[in-house]
C-alpha cells in the first residue's frame, strides 16, 4: 500500500511547475546535449557523453518521483487549515526558554528546515501536530529534548 503524502496547495503548484519544466524544457535540452556529445566521436571513452546520460537519468528519475508524489498526495487546502489546532499546513509560533520560533508544518515532500518548513513526520512536527494554543509540547530527538509552548497557530 502506498502511503499518502501531504502537500499544501503551494507545494502542489511548485511540483507541477517543476514537472512541466522537466518535461518541456529539460528533456529537450538533454536530448540536444546527448546529440552534441555523440557528435564528439567514440562514445565508449567520451566523458561528456557519460555525464550527459547521467544527467538524463537524473531528470527522468525526478520526473517519476514528482509524478508519484502528485498521484499519491492529499492536498491540504489553505481554506481548511485550522487556527485552533496544529495540523499539516499550519504555521506555529512557539516559545522555548524565552526564545520565539516559527515553523510551517508541511508534508515530507515540502520540508525545508532552512526555511523553517518542517515535516509532519519529523520529531518536532509529530510533537506539534494536534497541539493547541498555550499547550506545552515535549519534543524528544536523539540529540536533544525541548519543551515548546504553542504561542500562536496561523
Amino acid at each position: 500500500m502506498v502511503e499518502k503524502i501531504y502537500l499544501t496547495e503551494l507545494g502542489q503548484k511548485k511540483l507541477k511547475e517543476e514537472l512541466h519544466n522537466l518535461r518541456e524544457v529539460a528533456r529537450a535540452e538533454i536530448a540536444t546535449k546527448i546529440k552534441d556529445a555523440r557528435d564528439l566521436g567514440d562514445v565508449l571513452e567520451n566523458t561528456v557523453y557519460d555525464s550527459t546520460l547521467d544527467e538524463q537519468a537524473y531528470i527522468e528519475g525526478r520526473i517519476s518521483e514528482i509524478e508519484s508524489t502528485l498521484a499519491n498526495s492529499d492536498i491540504i487546502s489553505d481554506k481548511n487549515i485550522s487556527v485552533d489546532i496544529v495540523g499539516v499546513g499550519s504555521v506555529v509560533v512557539v516559545e522555548s526558554d524565552g526564545n520565539i520560533d516559527e515553523f510551517a508544518i508541511v508534508g515530507s515532500a515540502e520540508a525545508d528546515p532552512m526555511k523553517r518548513h518542517i515535516s509532519n513526520e519529523s520529531p518536532v512536527g509529530k510533537a506539534l501536530i494536534g497541539a493547541r494554543k498555550n499547550q506545552l509540547v515535549e519534543v524528544k530527538t536523539p540529540i536533544f529534548t525541548v519543551i515548546y509552548k504553542v504561542i500562536d497557530i496561523k
